[in-house]
């Protein structure tokens, strides 16, 4: 009996969640508006101190910039057509892109479809357009300045225009959006934006940069003044919950079942089909994402032809179910590419919980850890063990931080220091009458059988670790609002350089809706980011990176897990992709969206070849045979 075709990638597999492209600080929010919640708040033009800002008039020595050199990633073999499916592991708790809930694992298909004004060449890493043709930069070493491509328009047609970003800032700092770190971030690092006329803007950092790092540190993109104005009253986070936005992007949602399945159509006369970078990608006419709660059902699924791809990140996919007829008869092809991406993994420890306050508990339990024994037997010996809370930054990154290693003896003498020198009749270690039981939150199933390990070996320094599994979505939501003592994730770290103040500095500690898991708080630590943040000179900035980078370290506050350099997918034979398979930073393959929302313009790569998926189909009900096929790239290993 033939079946049909759907799709799955790593939203389902890989429960990273997409963060911002850049950092954030704490700022006063803005005074409520005077207006009644039954009409939209008039926000304030956006005021910067006197004799500071951007200029009035558009400078007239600025040197226009842009780049149509490098080369296209994207195969001119595309195809145009087909619904590509994936899953997803739990419902979105919102569609919208900020506000509460809003920055789960879903966050990440809205942002691919709300474009940058340039995104960076995933090869040469150089800056390329977007919703922009060209740039500048201003004399104050902290400005930039765009020119919109004119054809550039929402998902309803109406022009983008530099209005759209001047009310994204009035927007992004308003408290109608309940979103503190959009409130701070775009009240103190993005100081100003001008409109000079309907197509160029200018917008102003807080601090001088070096010009590799701008577009990454301050550009933004555009929200739709038509669609939100008059929409933004105090019930805007209730009335906008599953109101679908306006976008930039190739896709736009067509359809929500909510509790089942999202689709998104993509836009047939979309105005971005035309450029250079964008050319021959993002083919499917939809993609559907379907709610599978377990990732071994999902599996079944794709097997059953019900999925066009499939993670197989995952060793025991790769190395025990990825076997067998449909693999052996050509049928489901296996590609293994490595990459080079940042990245930022690791059990965030809450400060604030008493027994996580005290640093000996920290230092001990990481002793208590064996990270090893989990590599080598669940996982294979595939992944590493990551030395630091995030790497893969180049010069940033601390090449000498260690991660502190399972030591039995180590973790037995924290444990004493910290008073927790008896133990039970169950062999746990007590201290006035309380055990010393911590509980791990995390979102993700298939993590099971790796804390379950660490769980058996903690137990030995006389840790009793509880695990606490929740859906991907609430297990986020559960550590924003900081209801956890261990949370176990991963980050989708991105940007040129590593970001310290969303997740250590102080303000953003003791407070909900904020990256701060730990809530550590530091002043020493505060000093040095906000130095970092402040810096111009290359050579400083780094050097300051890695001091924090041991300071956190130091602290014990974030344990490192796992880095994973390449991802590993199963694909049906009718999902092509160009002979070179991605790019330097893919970090998904069978990806039908873009990721230009990010710092690098990935994703999109792929196509259906329809008539491939009749001939796979009719062999398949005939018993024919392909030859099988297994793709290892090590380009950029």
């Amino acid at each position: 009996m033939r079946t049909t075709s759907t799709w799955s990638t790593a939203i389902g597999m890989a429960g990273l969640i997409a963060l911002a492209g850049c950092e954030g600080e704490s700022v006063p929010e803005p005074d409520a508006p005077e207006e009644p919640q039954s009409r939209a708040a008039v926000l304030p033009p956006v005021e910067v101190g006197e004799g500071d800002g951007l200029p009035d008039q558009l400078p007239a020595d600025l040197v226009w910039e842009t780049n149509e050199e490098d080369p296209i990633f994207a195969s001119p073999d595309a195809k145009r057509g087909g619904t590509f499916r994936t899953f997803m592991l739990s419902f979105p708790l919102t569609i919208r892109r900020v506000g509460p809930d809003s920055n789960g694992a879903f966050a990440g298909v809205l942002r691919y479809n709300q474009l940058s004004p340039v995104t960076h060449h995933p090869e040469t890493r150089r800056p390329i357009p977007s919703l922009a043709t060209h740039w500048a930069f201003g004399a104050d070493g902290r400005s930039m300045y765009y020119r919109l491509n004119p054809a550039a328009r929402w998902s309803d047609g109406v022009p983008v225009t530099a209005d759209d970003y001047v009310y994204a800032v009035q927007f992004m700092r308003s408290k109608e959006i309940v979103a503190p770190w959009y409130n701070n971030y775009y009240t103190e690092r993005i100081r100003d934006v001008k409109r000079y006329d309907d197509l160029t803007f200018g917008i102003q950092g807080a601090d001088r940069k070096p010009l590799g790092e701008m577009h990454s540190l301050y550009a933004f993109g555009p929200v739709p003044r038509h669609f939100h104005e008059p929409r933004l009253t105090a019930d805007w986070v209730k009335e906008t919950n599953w109101e679908i936005e306006p976008n930039t992007g190739p896709y736009q949602i067509s359809k929500i079942d909510k509790g089942k399945f999202i689709e998104l159509t993509r836009k047939p006369d979309w105005w971005g089909d035309g450029t250079r970078y964008y050319r021959y990608r993002f083919n499917p006419d939809k993609v559907r994402l379907r709610v599978i709660r377990d990732v071994n059902v999902a599996y079944q699924h794709f097997l059953k032809g019900e999925l066009d791809s499939f993670s197989l990140v995952l060793p025991q996919f790769w190395h025990d179910k990825a076997v067998g007829e449909p693999y052996d008869k050509g049928y489901i092809a296996k590609y293994w590419f490595y990459n080079e991406l940042p990245t930022a993994a690791g059990m965030y420890l809450n400060s604030s919980d008493p027994l996580l306050a005290d640093q000996h508990i920290r230092f001990g339990l990481a002793h208590a850890l064996n990270f090893d024994r989990v590599i080598n037997t669940v996982l294979r010996g595939d992944y590493a063990r990551l030395q630091a809370f995030q790497a893969g930054f180049g010069d940033y990154d601390n090449r000498g931080i260690e991660a502190r290693a399972f030591d039995i003896d180590k973790a037995n003498a924290y444990f004493d220091e910290a008073g927790f020198s008896e133990r039970d009749g169950e062999g746990i270690r007590v201290k006035d009458g309380q055990r010393l039981s911590l509980r791990i939150t995390y979102g993700q199933p298939h993590h099971t059988e790796r804390l379950v390990i660490l769980q058996e070996e903690a137990r030995k320094a006389g840790v009793d670790l509880g695990l606490q599994l929740l859906d991907s979505a609430s297990s986020f939501k559960a550590m924003r609002e900081k209801k956890h003592q261990i949370a176990y994730m991963a980050w989708n770290a991105s940007g040129l350089a590593p970001g310290f103040w969303e997740h250590f500095h102080s303000v953003n500690a003791g407070k909900t809706q904020t990256n701060n898991l730990t809530n550590h708080a530091n002043p020493e630590v505060d000093e040095l980011i906000m130095a970092y943040r402040g810096s111009t000179d290359y050579e400083e900035r780094t050097a300051l990176a890695r001091r924090l980078a041991q300071m956190v370290h130091d602290s014990g506050v974030v344990i490192p897990t796992f880095k994973v350099p390449f991802t590993r997918e199963g694909a049906w034979r009718w999902v092509k992709l160009p002979d070179w398979l991605g790019t330097r930073t893919t970090g998904t393959l069978f990806n039908a969206q873009s990721m230009s929302a990010g710092l690098y313009s990935n994703g999109g790569l792929l196509w259906l070849d329809l008539d491939e998926k009749e001939r796979t189909l009719d062999a398949m009900d005939e018993g024919v045979a392909f030859d099988p096929v297994t793709v290892v790239n090590t380009a950029y290993h």
